[in-house]
């Protein structure tokens, strides 16, 4: 019950995070974006938290049952989408009883399984529009991968009847074309080779769309040392998602693969291209994902392949085309970036966001207490 009414005040706290603006304040576009950069958070608990909050405001009856502790967090995120905007102007149009509907969802939440609640919430959704249009068959697919602390990756996916035929199609071609003699692995096994084929396929035929002025491919960090060291290495590679491998896979991905070089010195020297090159070329933007890894605005987890390589010092006013003038930026930080927010990277490496009145964007958690010999004497 404790744990439940703390969900609940913390869902009221973002919500009103986001009536107050706290997250343009701080130059993201959303109170759930925001909570990923600043509170770290994973995407789908920032949806919670920010759906959540708005339930509770649109629903007070609920509200009021949350605040006891009666209603887990996992039932405000079955209810948060009977506040949707579409959701709420319907129930207007047709003259419901908002109210007596939130009484209901309380009393349900509150004394009923979860999956009676669930019932409830997909039965009131669906009399808000029964003889509405055709669905979007998009509207209901989804595909989410997580990758664990080992580089593996697993995830799940949501199709419409058509898209997944589709994709059951794809695959078992593959299946059927690869089905060497002794191959006693189970179908699940065979099924997952056959979707990195696909992978393997679109990568290899170069018609995928541009990522950032280059063709998707895999990148492999490793150092020179690792790659020609016989040794397996372990965690001496990073992949370009984030992933650690070890020297002896990245040697192997690099038997088929090109090799680029970035040299860097022992005191850390500025790989130089001039100002002869306004478009950073090709190898300093490599640089440049290989030092930043994502956007280097405060709070923004963005990958590399989101973003732009913005000019510190912009081009027009003498900025050279180099690493040290250079940083990651998405698109949106970016703007915000040339719309009087500041980004620095000083001398240890680390980037530091200014907002338009000069003042820093810090990321939670903050260390504030001085050290006890600071206070000595």
């Amino acid at each position: 019950m404790a744990g439940n009414r703390l969900t609940t005040e913390i869902a009221r706290t973002v919500r009103q995070g986001e009536l107050t603006g706290a997250a343009e304040h701080d130059g993201q576009k959303t109170m759930a974006s925001w909570l990923r950069g600043h509170a770290r958070v994973s995407p789908a608990a920032a949806f919670r938290l920010v759906s959540s909050g708005r339930a509770l405001e649109a629903l007070p009856a609920v509200a009021a049952a949350a605040a006891t502790g009666a209603v887990p967090a996992e039932a405000l995120a079955v209810i948060a989408p009977v506040t949707s905007a579409a959701n709420l102007a319907a129930a207007e149009a047709q003259g419901v009883d908002l109210a007596g509907v939130d009484a209901a969802l309380a009393e349900v939440a509150a004394t009923r399984p979860h999956a009676e609640l669930r019932q409830v919430v997909d039965h009131y959704l669906a009399r808000l529009d029964p003889d509405g249009p055709e669905p979007d068959p998009t509207e209901g697919r989804s595909f989410t991968l997580v990758r664990h602390a080992d580089g593996s990756v697993s995830g799940r996916f949501e199709l419409d009847a058509v898209g997944g035929e589709k994709v059951q199609a794809a695959i078992e071609s593959v299946v059927q074309a690869n089905r060497p003699a002794g191959d006693m692995r189970t179908r699940a096994q065979q099924s997952a080779d056959a979707f990195v084929q696909l992978a393997d396929n679109q990568l290899a035929a170069g018609t995928l769309p541009v990522l950032r002025t280059h063709k998707p491919h895999v990148v492999v960090r490793v150092d020179l040392e690792d790659l020609v060291d016989p040794a397996t290495g372990p965690g001496a590679a990073t992949l370009g998602f984030g992933t650690i491998i070890s020297a002896a896979r990245a040697r192997w991905l690099a038997c088929d693969g090109g090799i680029s070089r970035i040299v860097i010195g022992p005191d850390g020297e500025v790989l130089d291209y001039g100002r002869r090159q306004r478009v950073s070329p090709p190898p300093l933007r490599r640089a440049l994902e290989a030092r930043d890894g994502g956007c280097v605005f405060a709070g923004c987890d963005a990958p590399a392949h989101w973003c732009d390589v913005h000019h510190l010092v912009h081009w027009a006013d003498g900025g050279d085309t180099s690493l040290e003038n250079s940083g990651l930026l998405c698109e949106r930080h970016h703007a915000k970036v040339h719309h009087g927010f500041t980004i620095v990277r000083d001398a240890d490496g680390r980037w530091h966001t200014y907002r338009p009145d000069g003042t820093e964007i810090l990321i939670l958690p903050r260390i504030t207490a001085e050290p006890a010999n600071s206070r000595a004497g």
